[in-house]
């Protein structure tokens, strides 16, 4: 059906339509990382605990609690890309709504140069001519609606799934650091037969390194450049302000642009830091809900 899909889009989407197509499998497999992340996470913790090592038990379920984090972290950047991939819908639907007025005025061209051919007196030829008048200055405004949309959608769709990924990486590596300083609490030095471990020490210095981690989460906050942009000046039919008034639009109503015309904030899911929280109940009693954001930079400069 998919396919069906793609071979009906119009000549000047088909690139834009794959690409789309593609991103989404791009996403779906950032999804199932995350739940097998958050399932390896599980099993980690399992096996530590069948161990029968305190401090391997306890690390590990510790860890474990990190790499469910590291977990959640592709879920919420699957969903960012998946704002992103709305918008790039946005200059898909635009491309095939312009494509009818170069189809209109091609076809009028071809009629003009056959009838000319076939009978150069013909009074068709007049007739077509003005019809190819109007067909130039409707897809006149057709092409320039498709350049300033794609250019600002082009802006707004990257400037959120690059913004979500520096999100992505630095939690990740927030996460990781404080898995490091869990392993440094291991003491892996060699024993003989015979002889028993030390008992583990470092129970409330483990617990710490979670509690840090969900502060850290916590308080992360983003600083990127932010992408500036012009297109404060565009009116609702995708051309300038001062002549939007007495220029017609040749798009197709299109609900999808306007429900993600204001996305430009990384989307934030009710379950990001539970495992971290959670971890923490038997010292804090409380569950905190994690509310560390991250957003893109997209602003529209107001022009006078």
């Amino acid at each position: 059906m998919a396919s069906l899909r793609g071979i009906q889009q119009p000549e000047l989407s088909k690139k834009l339509f794959k690409l789309i197509k593609s991103e989404n499998h791009a996403i779906q497999a950032y999804e199932v990382a995350g739940r097998e992340r958050i399932s390896i996470a599980s099993q980690l913790s399992d096996w530590g605990e069948a161990t029968n090592d305190d401090a391997v038990s306890d690390l590990s379920d510790k860890i474990g609690v990190l790499m469910s984090e590291l977990g959640e972290q592709e879920d919420v950047f699957a969903q960012n890309l998946e704002d992103y991939r709305g918008i790039l819908k946005q200059i898909r639907n635009t491309e095939s709504s312009v494509q009818p007025s170069r189809d209109q005025k091609t076809k009028i061209m071809d009629e003009i140069a056959k009838l000319k051919h076939k009978d150069p007196t013909s009074t068709k030829i007049v007739t077509l001519e003005q019809e190819l008048v109007r067909a130039e200055a409707q897809n006149l405004v057709a092409e320039a609606q498709l350049t300033n949309i794609t250019r600002q959608k082009l802006k707004q769709a990257y400037d959120i799934h690059f913004a979500a990924t520096i999100e992505r990486a630095e939690k990740q590596i927030l996460l990781a650091r404080h898995g490091r300083r869990l392993l440094n609490l291991l003491d892996d030095t060699p024993i003989v037969p015979g002889d028993m471990r030390p008992e583990f020490e470092h129970v409330d210095q483990a617990r710490q390194i979670l509690n840090d981690a969900e502060e850290d989460l916590r308080e992360w906050q983003p600083n990127i450049e932010p992408i500036h942009s012009s297109a404060g000046a565009m009116g609702v039919n995708a051309m300038p302000v001062e002549t939007s008034r007495i220029a017609p639009s040749v798009m197709s109503e299109d609900p999808a642009m306007a429900q993600h015309e204001t996305i430009t904030q990384s989307r934030i899911t009710a379950g990001e830091g539970q495992h971290l929280a959670q971890a923490q109940l038997p010292a804090t009693g409380e569950v905190h809900d994690g509310p560390y954001t991250g957003q893109s930079t997209y602003s529209q400069s107001e022009t006078a």
